[in-house]
């Protein structure tokens, strides 16, 4: 062992703002705002309502936001599990690209703000701890090789403890020992299981997994900020977390150019509402439809040659509510096909037992990549043959939101206005500027959508 808890902590705690390049406090910037937008549009489901529910019982007293429900504040824990869990309540917040496993959003600015919120922090506070949050999480999840939900585990459920710990131990002022102390705590509380997807029943623990690890992250820092100590090999130890929860892992990626490659920037934001592995086919089918003109009733076949990820876990054909929907690769193919999937709202009010859904799936097949090198993680190839004998293809790499292909300044205000357009759109246009330049805030009550 060769102390890589210590150094990550020893990292986050001295880290300066302006040791920070700017792009990637924009990249930063952007995925707060993002994220609070998915936070906005996620409040209005039954599962939401439910956890809101719960966090309004059991956290009353305290300054900090639930987004999207306009009552009063609640102690930083219940709002960072009700904003985690709103983050991901309908598959918008953002992964990374490549995709390690984390989604930095739902995990830390679902604590961050609430911590900031509780403490009275700054703008200036809460994006620096936020991007030391996340060139800890991110490298630790890079560690794990994504062998961890090889196992069964949902990666962003196991990782999310660690990042939301810095977050909020930043913004309480650790010195380097706390930190280590609310790592070595936050590794004793990674949870989450993938089981619903191949049950196919019980998605809603899903969004659970994201409000956990939130929580997680304030408990876990609280407690070390009160002296509970935790191991200060947590990580690489030989029954911490890597060990433990994965079967193969890379040590060296937990250290690795730390403070010169900064991982913050390969934060994704997503454009559709599903999950990852059917961003890249549904974006194929979209460009397809608006090049070629052609119609659901036009469609004879579709061949989507995707990952053995893809073909294990997201091939569903026949979801049984709508979030196992947001999981299938061809429920979500089928469903861009019928209507405007830019749209979250066309996932919201779909139907997954809607016969022309399912005859579409019918004639939707996905097929291994094969032996030749595939261009990105993600990538996919997209072919429609049409009812008068075309044969139409596109291949897709990265989708709109990655680091590769990222949204303009006006494509992400176009996305956050879209998830809020429930609200006041003058008010959320000026939300968004305040969030645009966060570091001039000098407290963050404001944040509330």
């Amino acid at each position: 062992m060769s102390d890589e808890t210590v150094k990550l902590a020893e990292f986050a705690v001295g880290l300066g703002f302006d040791d920070i390049p700017d792009v990637v406090k924009n990249r930063a910037r952007d995925s707060i705002a993002d994220t609070i937008a998915t936070m906005a549009f996620g409040a209005d489901f039954p599962w939401s309502r439910m956890i809101i529910d719960y966090a309004r019982a059991m956290g009353s007293g305290g300054n900090s936001r639930i987004m999207g429900d306009g009552d009063a504040p609640v102690q930083a824990p219940f709002a960072a599990l009700a904003n985690g869990s709103l983050a991901h309540a309908f598959e918008l917040d953002g992964p990374t690209s490549p995709s390690s496993g984390v989604h930095p959003g739902a995990t830390m600015v679902s604590s961050g703000v609430a911590m900031a919120q509780e403490l009275g922090s700054s703008g200036k506070d809460l994006l620096a701890a936020y991007i030391a949050g996340a060139e800890v999480m991110i490298r630790i999840a890079r560690a794990t090789k994504r062998s961890n939900e090889t196992r069964g585990f949902h990666a962003p459920g196991t990782t999310g403890p660690f990042g939301a710990a810095v977050v909020c131990g930043r913004l309480l002022g650790f010195d380097e020992d706390k930190m280590i102390n609310a790592l070595g705590i936050a590794g004793e509380l990674a949870c989450g299981l993938v089981e619903f997807s191949r049950s196919g029943t019980g998605a809603m623990v899903k969004r659970l997994h994201f409000g956990r690890a939130a929580e997680g992250g304030v408990l876990a820092a609280n407690l070390a900020a009160r002296g509970f100590t935790g191991p200060n090999t947590i990580i690489e130890g030989e029954c911490g977390f890597l060990r433990v929860y994965c079967d193969d892992y890379d040590m060296s990626q937990l250290t690795r150019e730390l403070g010169s490659d900064w991982l913050t920037s390969c934060i994704s934001m997503k454009r559709y509402a599903c999950h990852s592995t059917g961003h890249t086919p549904v974006q194929a089918i979209i460009d397809l439809k608006r090049d070629e003109g052609f119609t659901a009733d036009d469609v004879e076949s579709v061949t989507i040659t995707v990952g053995e990820k893809e073909l294990s876990r997201h091939n569903i054909r026949d979801p049984k509510d709508i979030m196992i929907g947001q999981y299938s690769v061809p429920f979500c193919v089928a469903l861009a096909l019928i209507g405007d999937a830019n749209d979250p709202r066309t996932f919201r009010d779909a139907d997954v037992s809607d016969p022309e859904i399912h005859a579409l799936i019918e004639r939707i097949r996905l097929v291994p990549w094969g032996s030749s090198e595939r261009p990105s993680p993600i990538a996919t190839v997209t072919t429609v043959k049409t009812r008068d004998g075309r044969e139409l293809k596109a291949e897709v790499s990265d989708f709109k939101g990655t680091p590769d292909n990222p949204f303009s300044p006006e494509e992400l205000r176009e996305k956050f206005l879209m998830l809020t357009r429930d609200r006041d759109q003058a008010a959320m246009s000026r939300f968004f500027g305040r969030v645009q330049n966060i570091e001039d805030e000098q407290s963050l009550e404001w944040i509330s959508v």
